[in-house]
């Protein structure tokens, strides 16, 4: 496979026809060249169907690796990125689907790898990130277990559930992905947690995280559970 672009955007989805045409148009209509590739946990509502119908569109460009059932975020991830460093680009990416994470800030995250970061991470609790459209209860519970996990860590990221991410190709390259344990929101720790202690820079970038407006979340309480006890295996794991 021949890469014309150094950038990937992997996108995992399940059940995100009512975003996923609109993303994928918003992100090649930006200033910066960007390939995609989709990772769809068979949707039943015909999402996979509409990628392929845009691949005619945006053939070279948008990518697909469909798997049978749904196998969790992580996984989704873990697949992507191999398939990313077998295609040869340097810079890739992880975002939603659903415009929580704003398709112009790829650009922001591509600038602070090429800047220097070997991570750049879209963050809600730096100085400059914000989140709408969630209560207080949820926010004071998204940054309460953002403080934890920074406590059991010891770790500055301020932001270290976070999805929205741009990895250098070396990064990635480094860390044993089949060695990654976690598939929801403890899998963002992990491997944050991970690329730190092989001595890699991560650099937080400010965004602001907007809910989903159509479409349903994917959060549950056994990923939040997940995240709440992981890290002390993540802590204690071996590289």
């Amino acid at each position: 496979m021949s890469v014309t672009c150094d950038r990937i955007v992997i996108i995992p989805t399940y059940n995100e026809s009512e975003n996923i045409e609109r993303m994928i148009n918003t992100v090649f209509d930006l200033s910066l060249d960007f390939h995609i590739l989709i990772i769809d946990d068979g949707s039943p509502d015909g999402t996979a169907q509409i990628v392929k119908n845009l691949q005619k569109t945006y053939a070279g460009r948008l990518h697909m690796v469909e798997r049978e059932g749904k196998l969790g975020l992580g996984t989704a991830y873990i697949r992507g990125f191999q398939w990313a460093l077998r295609g040869g680009y340097e810079y890739i990416f992880e975002m939603d689907a659903d415009f929580s994470h704003n398709p112009k800030d790829l650009i922001r995250l591509h600038e602070a790898c090429v800047n220097g970061a070997d991570v750049s991470v879209g963050s809600r609790y730096v100085k400059g990130g914000d989140v709408k459209n969630w209560d207080f209860k949820r926010i004071m519970l998204s940054y309460c277990a953002s403080w934890y996990v920074r406590f059991i860590l010891w770790i500055s990221i301020k932001d270290p559930t976070a999805g929205f991410v741009c990895y250098r190709r070396r990064v990635l390259e480094k860390i044993a992905l089949k060695k990654i344990q976690f598939i929801g929101y403890a899998f963002q720790i992990e491997m944050k947690y991970t690329a730190l202690r092989h001595g890699f820079k991560i650099a937080e970038v400010p965004i602001t995280f907007i809910d989903r407006e159509l479409g349903v979340s994917k959060m549950s309480s056994k990923i939040f559970r997940e995240a709440l006890l992981g890290v002390f295996i993540i802590k204690n794991k071996e590289l």
